[in-house]
């Protein structure tokens, strides 16, 4: 009897312990089990990539004549349900110039799905994306950063390259000068800093976002696209 309560308070740990280890694949920023993953560039060169999470939305021409101001290009990771509502401030960002990433055409969690699932979310996304004018392959970044096994493994089969971000003022704060002086005190050579301007309501990601546009070119960055960094890797 003890023996047999040992394995069964065995077999928990085991449960436990791999649960754990799948959470922390799921949700981290910087390795998954296939393929290439970047949160961020080693470099010595003050660059930094601005990118944009979900939309296209009727937000677009605000963003879009905010970075004309600064005269600076970020990358933009859309999902193609928003797409297919709102095709002409799609067509905007594309013809501005910015970089165009894969946001999925959903954007559920990519966590526990099929295959099949998975390769129509992506090329469905892929098809619209190219509808609107942009020509590069896009990169992908997962819905909520969450991946595990059958995101990465399609990804690398296609020699697709995973973007994701070591800067994500959205998630600790909500006030603009909160977020901008996180990404201030937290800023280093190569960083990708993740925003949410596209279902704003308010100005508050606008005025964060103009705020760092400020104080990181004041201090000698540049903004790049997310291509644009990726060759500075060393």
């Amino acid at each position: 009897m003890k023996r047999r309560l040992t394995y069964t308070g065995m077999g928990i740990l085991f449960i436990i312990a791999l649960t754990f280890a799948a959470y922390k694949l799921m949700n981290a920023r910087d390795y998954q089990l296939f393929g290439n993953i970047t949160s961020h560039v080693i470099t010595e060169e003050k660059v930094v990539a601005l990118t944009f999470d979900d939309g296209p939305t009727k937000n677009t021409s605000a963003i879009l004549a905010l970075l004309d101001s600064y005269q600076v290009k970020a990358t933009f990771f859309l999902i193609g349900d928003d797409i297919e509502e709102n095709p002409e401030e799609a067509k905007k960002i594309v013809e501005a110039g910015h970089q165009i990433g894969n946001h999925t055409y959903s954007h559920k969690r990519m966590v526990l799905k099929s295959p099949s699932f998975i390769k129509n979310e992506i090329e469905k996304n892929d098809a619209l994306i190219a509808s609107i004018g942009y020509q590069k392959t896009p990169v992908v970044r997962p819905p909520y950063g969450k991946k595990l096994f059958g995101l990465p493994y399609y990804l690398n089969k296609h020699q697709r390259k995973t973007i994701t971000w070591n800067l994500e003022p959205d998630t600790f704060f909500t006030n603009a000068e909160d977020k901008i002086n996180y990404v201030t005190e937290n800023i280093q050579p190569g960083s990708i800093i993740l925003m949410h301007p596209m279902y704003d309501p308010t100005d508050n990601e606008l005025q964060a976002i103009e705020g760092m546009l400020q104080a990181l070119s004041n201090d000698g960055y540049t903004f790049v696209t997310v291509d644009e960094l990726l060759q500075f890797q060393q």
